[in-house]
């Protein structure tokens, strides 16, 4: 597997082909050549002594004193290691590798000045595997992600530490194991290194990406839900939506209607209940919305993956540098706390399909789905746990990008807070992954203490997969490594994939048509 980056066309899947299974990574032809002229352009002004922020003067609030030109090389290593003060625990090797070729991918489309072989430094990185270690803390997303990249830095200029073969080493070490050899900053290429939102770009792209096998899987657990608690359709009808022409909504009506189609345990109004509970009846509405959202952030994060986000910014065929603000993460940071909202509402409302399920009063089914209750507790603190993590969702939920704490001098004194923001939605993703996992769990227990009718062709694989593994809950047991299980197989793709082909690609359309 092979991606090829030019600075504008990167795709979500070319990010987890690099990320996540590992792909070869290369510089186009044609961004080689914008690489060139922007260099070109860099070394002319170096030579001729002009004060050009970033390239002979100092940051920040230095951006005053000028540099001459025999110390530009060591101004920029300066910068690397003063600015590698990030803490905490590191950002997972994916992360690390999306951080990577984003990073790349932003300096391909040839407006930051930096030296070809400087970007091929980070695309050996990645094809050679060796991954620095980047602290997760320390990031104000807005004169970039400064501190994260620069422990990414660290390990070009054979600082700081990596992983290599599983073991953490120093960064010398890593680069002597791959034959690789450290690069020489030259004028801009520290800044252009780390003056950007790649930090928070890589958290986010990988959010997305996990957040519509999310998406997806919710309307299957909640198809599953429907059939156990002999759900209305009607609520799914196509001109409910024509008279409400909100787009998510009608994909999410036409998705419950796939995935029900064929089902005998759906019902008609009247037949148990005149109308269905919010949790059932209003699937379009609320998953809906958060399709709308999801798809909203895909697109503003795939236009941040092919951005120049540093500064200065390098335009050679103007012959002119323009400093600026690209590194400001506000739409990064905007779009996380965003997609954290949507997607803790797919857990909000599976969790009250889970006390749906479990509560005798609301089911009709035996008292936590157990034939032998008080002797056995059943999935009592199955809905307590999906309880747990849909409260802590709500604190993460609290937008990071509403707050600002000046720096450098008040040089940069509105900050986006996008690092944390961006980390944060990725916790939410898996907790809502999770709570899924346990809807998945109780509809399948509610559908074996009914038994005898037809699940639909699109969910019977779902329930036999979990089944597989999992058996009917009988009398108490220890449950969370069945918990676990099912996280697995949703966070694997194994849900989707199992309620059919037609049925993922299906979504797979639907969704990119609201990427564009």
């Amino acid at each position: 597997m092979s991606v090829f980056i030019t600075g504008a066309d990167l795709t979500f899947e070319e990010i987890s082909l690099v990320s996540r299974e590992g792909a070869l990574v290369f510089l186009h032809e044609e961004a080689k050549a914008k690489i060139a002229a922007a260099r070109s352009l860099v070394e002319r002004l170096v030579a001729e002594e002009k004060a050009v922020y970033g390239i002979n003067t100092g940051f920040g609030k230095f951006c005053d004193i000028t540099i001459n030109k025999e110390q530009v090389a060591r101004l920029q290593r300066n910068l690397i290691v003063s600015h590698a003060c990030g803490v905490g625990a590191p950002l997972s090797i994916e992360t690390v590798r999306a951080l990577m070729l984003l990073r790349a991918n932003a300096l391909a489309k040839g407006s930051s000045g930096i030296k070809e072989s400087t970007v091929q430094c980070l695309l050996d990185f990645l094809n050679h595997r060796v991954h620095p270690v980047v602290p997760a803390q320390g990031s104000l997303g807005a004169s970039g992600d400064l501190a994260p990249l620069a422990h990414a830095v660290l390990v070009m200029i054979g600082e700081g530490e990596a992983e290599v073969d599983g073991e953490i080493v120093p960064g010398s070490l890593a680069l002597a194991r791959r034959n690789l050899q450290p690069i020489d900053l030259g004028a801009k290429e520290g800044l252009a290194l780390i003056n950007g939102t790649q930090a928070m770009g890589a958290n986010l792209s990988l959010a997305v990406i996990d957040a519509l096998q999310t998406l997806k899987t919710s309307f299957v657990t909640a198809a599953l839900s429907h059939q156990a608690l002999r759900g209305i359709t009607a609520a799914f009808d196509a001109r409910v939506s024509e008279v409400r022409p909100h787009r998510a909504q009608a994909l999410a009506a036409e998705a419950m209607r796939r995935l029900l189609a064929g089902s005998e345990w759906v019902s008609l109004p009247g037949e148990f209940r005149v109308q269905d509970a919010y949790s059932l009846r209003c699937i379009p509405q609320v998953h809906g919305a958060s399709w709308h959202a999801i798809g909203h952030v895909a697109e503003t994060v795939l236009v941040e993956c092919n951005s120049a986000t540093d500064n200065p910014l390098v335009f050679p065929e103007e012959n002119e540098i323009i400093s600026a603000g690209n590194f400001h993460g506000q739409f990064l940071a905007l779009g996380a706390d965003y997609l954290a909202m949507a997607v803790a509402e797919l857990a909000s409302i599976a969790e009250r399909r889970i006390e749906r399920l479990v509560n005798p009063h609301l089911s009709g089914l035996p008292a936590f789905l157990t034939r032998h209750g008080g002797l056995n507790s059943g999935y009592m603190i199955a809905q307590y746990t999906a309880a747990a993590l849909v409260s802590e969702n709500k604190v993460l939920c609290h937008p990071a990008s509403v707050d600002s704490i000046p720096s450098s001098a008040n040089q940069e004194d509105h900050v986006s807070m996008g690092g944390f923001a961006c980390r944060k939605v990725r916790q939410v993703i898996e907790n809502t992954m999770r709570v899924l996992g346990i809807e998945l769990l109780v509809a399948c227990q509610a559908i074996d203490l009914q038994g005898g009718k037809m699940l639909s062709p699109a969910t019977r694989p779902v329930y036999d997969l979990l089944r597989s593994t999992v058996p009917a809950l009988n009398e108490d047991r220890v449950l969370y490594p069945e918990f676990n299980y099912a996280y697995n197989i949703i966070n694997t793709g194994q849900v989707q994939s199992a309620a059919g082909e037609d049925i993922d690609q299906w979504f797979d359309r639907s969704f990119r048509h609201k990427e564009r």
